[in-house]
């Protein structure tokens, strides 16, 4: 049974940072991809970032401010957000895939004020 959990959202203003943090009940490179998505009100989830085959794949809109990285000995996978905007407002997803199924966290929200 795979368990995702994720921890570490909140409320920021414009221009902070927070480091969101998904524990995994085994270890990140243990499966086929593992990453972030995120869902804003009214709007569809969307992939922010990924680690997927070795590599990492992030959305246009986050490249350069957010950086995904993972610790096997903790089964733990960041999302470093840096440089927040209004437009970050999101429930922040933890995914993962394991043999071509798909394993959610609860979400995390990241409110970003002016």
């Amino acid at each position: 049974q795979v368990q995702l959990v994720e921890s570490g959202g909140g409320l920021v203003q414009a221009g902070g940072s927070l480091r969101l943090s998904c524990a995994a009940s085994r270890r990140p490179t243990s499966f086929n991809a593992m990453g972030w998505y995120r869902q804003a009100p009214e709007k569809p989830r969307e992939l922010v970032a990924r680690i997927i085959g070795g590599g990492t794949n992030y959305a246009d809109s986050v490249k350069g401010r957010f950086a995904i990285s993972t610790d096997n000995a903790k089964n733990t996978v960041y999302l470093q957000m840096n440089s927040l905007t209004l437009e970050d407002t999101a429930i922040y997803y933890c995914h993962a895939v394991l043999n071509n199924r798909n394993y959610w966290g609860q979400g995390t929200q990241v409110t970003v004020s002016s």
